[in-house]
């Protein structure tokens, strides 16, 4: 099956249009809620209305959090190669993050959490809490990027799960109208027993204890959720409530292979930010940028702004080929993991060079040179850090299981 990483004709109109919002929308208003942390960006209601209207006419193509789907079997057409919405969705959210990433971050029903209900819930499912603003609560207090070690508890009770535990840096943990909260059912089964539930938040024993102070993507408010005998319909399990142990973590997992090209695409274009702004500050400075001729022969600020451009188009190229083989059904949990963890870690090193390039104009508040570089962080920490992407790519390519690469 061929695969080409030019962004796909039927969705330049979609990225033209997401780069005029990040533009025109969001780098407008990007200090003002980075300075004023935990108030919400009331902008973002008209554009999230904007962008429900184009869902519910098509003409977004399934961008966005909400279309993170693996499509049905065709059949006849197997073979044929589609350019689907996860592909729409990681190229519009970089436009997104082009602008500012924690603004794209607290944008109303595009959470982490409707990643999560796009990638697993059944048809029934996706119908009920369509339109709803959804949160994702994994990390707990005594882990981070270990997910099997969770702790929260879900015990069915009749027709209802109750829920107890307490769950940390919930991404719109105060503003989403529910949780996709992950717990186990059984922590003697271990990995397998671990499902995600949707809770609502209004559901008694849900409360949010405290909002999160951050170094960056200071717009999106990031909170402490406790859950206390918290009752939920037992129909508000995502996927299959059978507990599989052979099949182990993959059912929990298969969430992962769709949000984490999405969480790739935010540091691929909080990066591109960067290096356009200071490709453009070097030029006003008289370092002029050619691409014509080779790096060793160039000004030093030249030479490492060409080497950074080079990582930051191979993070981009991994993120496109893990949606895509997910728009083609493809099994991409190693292409997931090495998207994330390659653009991950380059956004990081992009957007804090381009600081160091630029100097003083870097350093200061004058451009947001400083402030992408401070949003770039999480996304090498959530949704899996730097070093837990290694090891799935190890334990993918070495064909070892988790117990035998630790």
């Amino acid at each position: 099956m061929a695969i080409n990483l030019e962004v796909p004709k039927k969705h330049r109109a979609l990225v033209d249009q997401a780069h005029q919002v990040a533009m025109n929308m969001l780098r407008p208003i990007s200090r003002k809620y980075d300075i004023a942390e935990h108030e919400y960006p009331k902008e973002l209601d008209m554009l999230a209305a904007m962008i429900d209207g184009l869902s519910e006419s098509g003409a977004s193509e399934g961008a966005g959090a909400t279309g993170v789907r693996r499509d049905a079997d065709d059949g006849d057409k197997k073979a044929s190669v589609k350019n689907g919405a996860n592909l729409a969705s990681v190229t519009s959210v970089a436009e997104m993050c082009w602008g500012d990433t924690g603004l794209l971050l607290s944008m109303p029903r595009q959470g982490l959490g409707n990643s999560a209900i796009a990638s697993v819930a059944n048809d029934e499912q996706l119908e009920r809490f369509k339109g709803r603003w959804a949160s994702m609560a994994i990390t707990e207090p005594s882990f981070g990027s270990d997910s099997a070690a969770i702790s929260t508890t879900a015990v069915l009770d009749g027709d209802e799960y109750v829920i107890n535990g307490e769950k940390i840096f919930v991404t719109s943990g105060e503003r989403s109208d529910c949780i996709v909260v992950w717990a186990t059912l059984d922590k003697s089964l271990g990995r397998a027993a671990i499902k995600s539930f949707v809770v609502e938040k209004d559901t008694p024993g849900v409360k949010v204890e405290r909002l999160e102070e951050k170094l960056g993507i200071r717009a999106s408010d990031t909170a402490v959720i406790t859950f206390t005998d918290a009752r939920v319909p037992k129909d508000n399990l995502l996927g299959s409530p059978e507990v599989n142990v052979e099949q182990g973590f993959a059912g929990a997992m298969a969430t992962f292979d769709n949000t984490r090209p999405l969480v790739a695409a935010m540091a691929v274009g909080c990066a591109r930010a960067s290096l356009d702004l200071t490709r453009d500050l070097l030029k006003e400075a008289g370092i002029e940028v050619d691409y014509d001729r080779p790096a060793i022969l160039q000004h030093a600020a030249a030479a490492k702004f060409l080497q950074l451009e080079s990582d930051w188009e191979a993070g981009r190229l991994l993120t496109l080929q893990a949606a895509w083989m997910a728009d083609n059904r493809k099994p991409n949990s190693l292409e997931a993991s090495m998207a994330k963890a390659k653009a991950g870690r380059v956004g990081s090193d992009v957007t804090l060079s381009c600081v160091e390039l630029c100097a003083s104009i870097g350093y200061s508040e004058e451009e947001l040179l400083e402030k992408w570089a401070r949003d770039s962080k999480i996304l090498d920490i959530f949704e899996g850090t730097q070093q837990i992407q290694q090891l799935i790519v190890a334990r993918r390519i070495l064909g070892l299981s988790s117990a035998e690469l630790k």
